[in-house]
């Protein structure tokens, strides 16, 4: 990521977006009282408000360095691991949930991005439920990416993928800035 993308992901103002907006509208009536997978991290802004809300989180994050200042902070309250969302490091049906937020367009193709969806589906529990969000293509979200990798998913076809990879009943939802997901193994 640039050092503008870095700086926006860290901040406060973001975080009171992510926290205020998006999580509850992305997450509404998700049950996540059970085991929670989180896919890409990051900085934890969305982890923070998780592991209020889950049963037990996990956070998968590919960048070592953001995964070690992660579990630092995090400490024991979640399992942080190291791993790319491509190749999950967990047991098949081993989670209740699984959920990401604003990664998706960072995942460099298409094609790795249906391998994260298949990947969840196999870390999955029968019923267990894959949502999230990501951001919407815009002018503004396409300068914020300048120089970084961003794949745009298009919230018309997520559906259809999302079934490809496995799961039934999917469904993506666009708001103004950003979509929302979920769909059921």
């Amino acid at each position: 990521m640039n050092a503008l993308h870095r700086r926006l992901c860290r901040s406060d103002r973001w975080a009171a977006r992510m926290h205020g907006e998006v999580l509850p509208w992305a997450l509404e009536g998700v049950d996540l009282a059970g085991d929670v997978l989180e896919i890409g991290p990051g900085y934890g802004v969305t982890t923070r408000w998780l592991v209020e809300r889950a049963g037990a989180l996990t956070a998968a994050e590919v960048d070592p360095r953001l995964a070690k200042d992660l579990g630092r902070t995090m400490g024991e309250r979640v399992d942080v691991r190291t791993a790319d969302g491509t190749r999950l490091p967990f047991a098949d049906a081993r989670f209740d949930a699984v959920v990401c937020f604003t990664v998706l367009h960072h995942v460099p193709s298409p094609a790795q991005q249906d391998r994260v969806f298949a990947e969840a589906a196999r870390v999955l529990r029968p019923g267990g439920v894959f949502a999230g969000s990501d951001s919407r293509r815009s002018l503004r979200f396409r300068l914020l990416h300048v120089g970084d990798t961003m794949v745009v998913v298009d919230p018309e076809t997520l559906p259809d993928r999302l079934q490809g990879a496995g799961f039934h009943e999917a469904i993506a939802d666009a708001g103004e800035r950003s979509f929302r997901f979920r769909a059921q193994r």
